[in-house]
């Protein structure tokens, strides 16, 4: 049985072929847009005397990281996960990332002009754009995690400080999706999204750029967020879960995410395809501590609910 939190219409066809070429039947679990990662996750807790996943796919990562501070994951050497970026896997073998997504600003064209570009994450916070500009609900999604990342990066002074200005200064609206719609549209000028969902404007020809948010030399960095794979503490079929998990942490895979609507960006040197949402020069990628988020994830969502609970 295989949990997923990535979107059914790119993990499914995934899963199936998997099926098709080994005979392995794979029984999936999908769960709603809004919740689906809290909602799994909490289902693998509750679950976690008698498991019923035998591997997590989930499209994020502290999630992933937190069960496995939990003692929740089996452990799992992946010979294929040779070359991945040291943070986008564990030290001791229960989890892998590959495959991810950026977090970047989609700008309408028609309203901000291009020297007026948002170049840093503190731009959000920056009075100029008050109520102009948009995130996604932070309770949920890669939006929370972005902001746990950002609230470990500050510390815990300075990060309530960034969180209760960005409630201040942009609109909330439900989801990554609903950002870049409202970008697109030119209800916003500009937005905090995925890149996933920014492109999906981008393609449809609306008049908007994207943007990789502190780029400069010294930066902080874009940060880059990876569908994460672990295998579950005691599963039902642990040989038949990694055997998925072989085929899942690998070039071809990563090739055909980065190919989808999703333009996943591969993470795996062996890689073949680039992700069609990079820009031309090289990405200076945000240097996270992603355990130390997880450590801080219970004091950073408290604030979060906090702050966004009426949105």
């Amino acid at each position: 049985m295989v949990y997923s939190a990535l979107d059914r219409e790119f993990s499914e066809p995934i899963l199936d072929e998997f099926s098709q070429r080994t005979g392995v039947r794979v029984l999936a679990r999908y769960d709603v847009e809004s919740t689906k990662t809290v909602g799994l996750v909490q289902a693998i807790r509750a679950e976690s005397k008698r498991a019923k996943c035998d591997l997590f796919w989930n499209n994020e990562i502290l999630h992933t990281i937190r069960l496995q501070q939990e003692g929740l994951l089996d452990i799992y050497f992946l010979d294929g996960a040779d070359g991945l970026p040291p943070e986008m896997q564990s030290g001791d073998g229960t989890w892998y990332g590959f495959a991810a997504r950026a977090r970047v600003f989609l700008v309408n064209l028609g309203e901000v002009p291009y020297e007026r570009f948002p170049q840093s994450i503190g731009d959000l916070v920056d009075p100029q754009w008050k109520g102009k500009i948009g995130i996604a609900k932070p309770l949920f999604g890669t939006t929370a995690t972005h902001l746990a990342v950002l609230y470990s990066e500050f510390g815990p002074e300075l990060g309530e400080q960034f969180l209760r200005k960005l409630k201040e200064n942009c609109q909330v609206l439900a989801g990554n999706k609903h950002v870049a719609q409202a970008v697109s549209s030119g209800q916003l000028a500009w937005g905090l999204t995925d890149t996933d969902d920014a492109f999906i404007e981008y393609e449809k020809g609306e008049p908007v750029a994207i943007v990789f948010p502190d780029q400069e030399e010294g930066g902080l960095g874009t940060l880059r967020i990876p569908n994460t794979l672990a295998i579950m503490r005691n599963p039902r079929h642990r040989a038949l879960a990694r055997r998925l998990m072989d085929y899942l942490v690998s070039p071809g895979v990563e090739d055909r995410l980065s190919q989808s609507g999703s333009a996943q960006i591969p993470l795996h040197p062996s890689a073949s395809q680039i992700s069609p949402v990079l820009p031309e020069d090289p990405v200076l990628w945000m240097d996270v501590d992603f355990a130390a988020a997880a450590r801080h994830w219970e004091k950073s969502n408290r604030l979060l609910v906090e702050i966004f609970r009426s949105e």
